[in-house]
């Protein structure tokens, strides 16, 4: 099978991700960190995350550049030797082998610029920082990148019920999607995969969306708009990261908005590369608000896109119709 490799290597450097951040989660995260609104437990899950997955792509593709979201340079001074202490703990209880110049040089294998040739991964160690804090949702993203086109992506998402309809259940889901061989969902703490797909639902009054829970990171304004044009009553799904593109994929919702809040703002690819083949897979289309494709080929960036919709794929045409009256682009 096409990716088998690259697809073994992914769900286990997420997975290795994923236990990192639980520990951190767990030892780190106090009510008086809370209180005090510290942030350095998901700075070293960040940084720690990324050491974990990137050396595990080595191992399996030691050529294959990474595009991450963090890079050692605030780790390696002085000023910061208490944080990089933490990060290497926490790296060596997932990969007691590693030292601390090795963590440092897997961080730093992040700095990849991207582009159209060739091969790159791209990952986010943390999606939805505030999320990890509030002990919610947030999402440790992988995704392959070939000649511009995003070819397989993982997606663990450690606080997600295994059970959407079962929000208080057991928790802690792994979404893996490879290029023309569908998607699918396991839990962090068994193999047993099984095939999701997006919502059949073509009327739009019957559809419930998500978005972001932070104001600042889509126009929560506007998306209301959006739905009262659709003839959307069902309160919106606001969670943290991409486990909202994990959310349509296997039914949760039908319908994610992400619409600019700021002009000029262009999203990272490591936000939405593993996110957009998840959807695919599973039947569903991610586009920009103007309906154009999602270019993960100039870099670091969607520089080329304005905001993302992502849908069911049924109702995609009347929401980015929607969409567009309310932006007016």
């Amino acid at each position: 099978m096409k990716y088998a490799k690259e697809r073994q290597a992914a769900v286990e450097a997420v997975l290795n991700a994923c236990r990192l951040c639980r520990t951190v989660q767990a030892t780190l995260i106090s009510a008086e960190s809370i209180a005090k609104k510290d942030k350095s437990p998901v700075t070293v899950a960040d940084f720690g995350a990324q050491a974990v997955v990137a050396n595990r792509l080595r191992w399996a593709f030691a050529d294959d550049p990474l595009v991450g979201e963090e890079d050692a340079a605030a780790l390696r001074g002085e000023a910061n030797a208490d944080l990089r202490r933490k990060v290497v703990a926490s790296v060596q209880k997932i990969e007691p082998e590693m030292s601390e110049s090795a963590i440092l040089d897997a961080i730093d294998r992040g700095m990849y610029e991207g582009g159209p040739r060739g091969r790159h991964w791209t990952l986010d160690p943390i999606d939805g920082t505030k999320g990890f804090l509030r002990n919610e949702q947030y999402a440790v993203a992988l995704a392959l990148i070939e000649e511009g086109k995003v070819v397989l992506g993982v997606l663990g998402c450690p606080s997600l019920p295994h059970d959407g309809h079962k929000p208080d259940g057991p928790a802690g889901c792994l979404f893996i999607a490879v290029q023309g061989q569908g998607a699918v969902m396991r839990k962090l703490d068994d193999p047993t995969e099984r095939p999701i797909h997006v919502t059949s639902i073509s009327d739009p009054s019957r559809a419930s969306f998500c978005e972001s829970v932070e104001s600042a990171h889509s126009a929560q304004d506007d998306s209301a708009k959006v739905a009262e044009l659709l003839g959307i009553t069902v309160p919106p799904y606001r969670i943290d990261s991409q486990c909202k593109y994990a959310a349509v994929a296997r039914g949760d919702a039908s319908i994610y908005l992400r619409l600019p809040t700021k002009k000029g703002y262009e999203e990272k690819i490591w936000d939405h590369a593993a996110g957009c083949i998840v959807i695919r897979e599973a039947g569903g289309r991610a586009t920009d608000v103007r309906g154009a494709d999602l270019d993960f080929s100039l870099g670091r960036t969607l520089r080329n896109n304005l905001g993302v919709v992502v849908t069911n794929g049924v109702l995609h045409d009347r929401v980015i119709a929607a969409v567009r009256k309310v932006l007016g682009v």
